[in-house]
């Protein structure tokens, strides 16, 4: 969207999260930042569902991609964190862009030091809380698992949405609100909105969106892709259904450029992106008026 990297209080920043050592199949999601940037420049700055100017109502800024070590996961996930305390601690609202979906755990652990243990909005195939991989405990399958063994979410406020892979019961067991694919096609959006609204009311919310969410028809740039998901339009209204939230943070991962030679994976993900924007924007103006 071209954002300034400065501006007076801003209330929303962009940062790209290049970094994809965690990913256990495709790796290139560390190219993700550039090209969601990149689908981003002919959108419209304003959003006509919502009716906001996303990131001129929240002053937003863009501080460019992190320095993250890409041979060094831990050291990344420091840099991460720091990265996003420090805007959190300014009352600035963060959209990361990724990444392989091990970055949320960095965010979750700069949110918990701010806000204490936070509600999370999930959109993905699977629930990422797969305990190992090949014995290593940090990678892109495991995030929510490590973030509810630092108490970093308070576990009957964690909705997991879409799931259709093959590790759920991982998440039941933890606690999680798993609403599945199959399930989400059988009650339709609005009821599952309404759901969680209901579980998490005015928590302080991080929301994540794995673009795997989506079915590889619509976005087939992704590390993992999973069939049988929802369209690009019906991801769009789900997330734009969820105002009254409130949401201290926002993540997009997953993005994997050299898969889809034609961007529109990345163009959908500069869309959501927008609309996160948006939902920031949404209660930037509703603050103003109180």
């Amino acid at each position: 969207m071209r954002l300034p990297s400065e501006r007076e209080n801003p209330k929303v920043a962009i940062l790209g999260m290049p970094f994809d050592t965690a990913a256990s199949y495709r790796a290139g999601a560390r190219f993700g930042p550039q090209a969601i940037r990149q689908g981003s420049l002919t959108l419209s700055s304003e959003n006509d569902w919502l009716k906001v100017s996303p990131f001129e109502d929240t002053r937003a800024i863009d501080i460019g991609d992190l320095p993250v070590i890409t041979q060094n996961i831990h050291k990344s996930y420091d840099i991460m964190e720091k990265a996003m305390l420090e805007l959190m601690k300014e009352n600035i609202i963060p959209i990361g862009l990724g990444g392989d979906h091990s970055i949320t755990l960095a965010s979750l652990r700069a949110a918990a030091k701010v806000h204490g243990p936070v509600a999370l909005l999930q959109f993905d195939s699977h629930t990422d809380t797969w305990d190992t991989y090949m014995d290593e405990k940090y990678w892109h399958g495991s995030p929510f698992i490590r973030a509810y063994e630092e108490g970093l979410v308070q576990p009957d406020k964690v909705v997991q949405i879409g799931m259709r892979g093959w590790d759920i019961d991982s998440s039941l067991e933890l606690g999680y609100n798993v609403v599945t694919q199959d399930e989400l096609f059988t009650r339709g959006i609005d009821d599952v909105v309404q759901q969680v609204k209901e579980i998490i009311g005015d928590t302080p919310c991080f929301l994540t969106f794995d673009i795997d969410f989506v079915d590889p028809a619509y976005a087939p740039g992704t590390g993992t892709p999973e069939v049988g998901g929802f369209s690009s339009h019906e991801a769009l209204k789900m997330v734009r259904s969820l105002t009254d939230m409130n949401f201290i943070g926002f993540d997009l991962v997953e993005v994997l450029p050299s898969f889809d030679p034609t961007q529109i994976t990345a163009l959908l993900a500069a869309t959501i992106v927008h609309n996160f924007g948006s939902l920031a924007a949404v209660q930037v103006n509703q603050e103003k008026v109180k």
